[in-house]
C-alpha cells in the first residue's frame, strides 16, 4: 500500500514538473511570437517614417490593439512586412548583437533568439532620433577679394540703440523704420521707410575710392509669413549709390552711379537653403551717359540667416559681392556721392539692415608698410564679443598671405585692439584671441608659425576719441607690426 502512495506520488510530482516545465516552453514561445510580431511591425513602420517611431513595447498597457497581437503567431506579421516595399538598409543598420546570448544580426526591438530588449544605447539613439538634415558645404571664402577702405568714415553696430526708436544714425527720406530684434541681434527694420546715413551735414562722403559694406536677412518664406503676417515672404532689398547732387531724388536707377536689388526671400528646400537673384544697373560716366544693368543667379543661399553684401568703387570701377562671391565687376560707371538704403515698393514686407559700414579706399599694403613699417586694417572683422572670424574678412587676410609669400623675410606681430567698451580685463582677454584666431588662420593658409606673434592691446592704445561713433570705430582695429 505504501508502495502504491509512493508511486503516485512520484507521478504527481513528474506531471507537476512536466507541467511547469510545458508552461515555462509555452511561455518562451508566447514572448518570442510576441517579440516577433512586435519587430516586424515595428521595422515597418520605423522604415516608413525614417526611424522617428517611439518603442512600440513602452506602450503596450495602454494600446488594446497591441494588447491583442501578444497572443497571436507571428506568421501573419511577417506577411505583412513582406507585402510591404522597404527601401535598402543602410549598411550602418546590418543589425545589432544581443548582449543576453550574443545572437548576432538582430534588426527588431527584442532578440530574435532570446528575446531580450535592444540596449538603450548606440544604435537604439539613433532610432529614437530623427535624423539630421543634410548640411551643405561651409563657404570657404578662400578666394574672396573684397578689401574694406582704410579709412572707416560711417559704421552703425546698434550697439546703444533702443527697441522700437528710429536709429540715430539714419535720416528719413519717407516711410518708417525702427530699430528691432532679429536673430538674436539688434537691426534695423526699413518696413514702409527709406533711410540715408546721417552724416556730413548733406553734404557728399563718397569718395573716388571707397567702399560700403551691409548685413541684410533672408527670410525662408515660412519664417516670413509667421513674422510679418503676410501671404508671402518675396522681398527685395534695394541699395542706391547716388551720382546725383540731390540726396533726395536717387530712389531711380537713372539717379545712380549704382543700383543693387538682393531677392532675399524664398521657399526653401529640406536643407533651407533657395535659388535666388541679385539685379544691377549702372550709369556711365560723361555727358552722354546711358544706364545699364545685369544679374546673378546664385545657387543654395542659405534661409532664416544673416548675409553680406560688399561694394568697392575705384575711380570709375565697381565690384559688388553676396557673401564670398562677385556678383558684378562693373569696368566703367560715374562716381557715386551717397548711400541710400530701402525695401521694395510693397511697403508691407520687412527688411533688416545691420553692420553699416562706409571707407575711404585702401593704400596698397607694400606702400603701407615702406612708410610706416606697419599695416593697419579695419578689413579683418568678428562675431560681436567673440573672437570669430567673419567670413569677410578673408579678402583683407588673403592680401597679408599673399605678401608674405612673396616676402618669405617678412614677420610681423599681430595686434589686436578694441575701443572702450566692456572692462580692460574683458577687452585685454578677447583682444589677444582675435589676434591668435588670425595667427591661426595665416597660419592654416601656409605661414609659417614662427613668423608670426599675437599680441593683445585692448583698448590702450586708441587712436581716436573714444567718445563717438565713428572714433570707436577706428580704434577696433588690427596692425601688422614689422619686426
Amino acid at each position: 500500500m505504501k508502495l502504491k502512495k509512493l508511486l503516485f506520488s512520484l507521478v504527481i510530482i513528474m506531471m507537476a514538473c512536466a507541467t511547469a516545465d510545458a508552461q515555462s516552453i509555452l511561455g518562451r514561445l508566447a514572448n518570442r511570437a510576441k517579440n516577433a510580431a512586435e519587430n516586424a511591425v515595428g521595422n515597418k513602420i520605423e522604415n516608413a517614417v525614417n526611424g522617428a517611431i517611439e518603442n512600440a513595447g513602452k506602450d503596450k498597457d495602454k494600446d488594446n490593439s497591441k494588447k491583442n497581437r501578444k497572443d497571436k503567431d507571428s506568421e501573419p506579421a511577417e506577411e505583412a512586412t513582406a507585402s510591404y516595399e522597404e527601401p535598402a538598409a543602410p549598411a550602418a543598420a546590418a543589425g545589432w548583437t544581443c548582449p543576453e546570448c550574443g545572437k548576432e544580426g538582430n534588426t527588431g526591438k527584442f532578440c530574435d533568439d532570446c528575446g531580450a530588449k535592444k540596449p538603450a544605447e548606440g544604435a537604439e539613439a539613433q532610432e529614437t532620433t530623427p535624423a539630421p538634415k543634410k548640411k551643405a558645404p561651409e563657404m570657404s571664402w578662400n578666394n574672396y577679394d573684397f578689401v574694406a577702405g582704410d579709412e572707416i568714415i560711417f559704421e552703425d553696430t546698434m550697439e546703444n540703440e533702443q527697441l522700437g526708436e528710429f536709429p540715430s544714425m539714419w535720416d528719413l527720406f519717407e516711410g518708417n523704420a525702427e530699430i528691432a530684434m532679429i536673430d538674436g541681434v539688434k537691426a534695423i527694420n526699413t518696413q514702409q521707410g527709406v533711410i540715408t546715413p546721417l552724416y556730413n551735414e548733406g553734404k557728399p562722403y563718397l569718395t573716388e575710392k571707397c567702399t560700403v559694406e551691409m548685413d541684410l536677412y533672408m527670410f525662408n518664406d515660412e519664417t516670413y509669413r509667421s513674422l510679418s503676417g503676410s501671404g508671402t515672404g518675396l522681398n527685395n532689398y534695394q541699395i542706391y549709390l547716388a551720382k546725383t547732387d540731390d540726396i533726395s531724388q536717387i530712389r531711380y536707377s537713372g539717379d545712380c552711379a549704382l543700383w543693387v536689388e538682393v531677392d532675399c526671400s524664398y521657399d526653401c528646400d529640406e536643407n533651407g537653403r533657395s535659388d535666388m537673384t541679385v539685379r544691377y544697373a549702372w550709369t556711365t560716366p560723361g555727358e552722354n551717359s546711358d544706364v545699364r544693368e545685369g544679374s546673378y543667379e546664385l545657387k543654395g543661399v542659405q534661409c532664416d540667416q544673416w548675409h553680406h553684401i560688399a561694394i568697392s568703387f575705384n575711380k570709375r570701377a565697381f565690384k559688388v559681392y553676396f557673401d564670398e562671391q562677385r556678383v558684378a565687376n562693373i569696368p566703367n560707371a560715374a562716381a557715386p556721392k551717397w548711400l541710400e538704403l530701402q525695401g521694395s515698393f510693397d511697403y508691407e514686407r520687412l527688411y533688416f539692415w545691420k553692420n553699416v559700414r562706409i571707407a575711404k579706399g585702401a593704400v596698397p599694403l607694400y606702400d603701407r608698410l615702406a612708410s610706416e613699417g606697419k599695416i593697419v586694417t579695419y578689413g579683418i572683422t568678428f562675431d560681436t564679443g567673440k573672437a570669430t572670424i567673419k567670413g569677410e574678412s578673408m579678402g583683407e587676410i588673403n592680401r597679408i598671405k599673399e605678401l608674405m609669400t612673396k616676402d618669405p623675410s617678412l614677420r610681423f606681430e599681430v595686434q589686436g585692439h578694441c575701443d572702450n567698451t566692456g572692462s580692460a580685463a574683458v577687452n585685454d582677454k578677447l583682444s589677444q584671441q582675435r589676434a591668435e584666431a588670425i595667427v591661426a588662420k595665416l597660419v592654416e593658409l601656409g605661414i609659417a608659425k614662427d613668423r608670426l606673434t599675437a599680441v593683445g592691446k585692448g583698448s590702450k592704445v586708441p587712436v581716436a576719441d573714444n567718445s563717438t561713433d565713428e572714433g570707436r570705430a577706428k580704434n577696433r582695429r588690427v596692425e601688422f607690426i614689422k619686426k
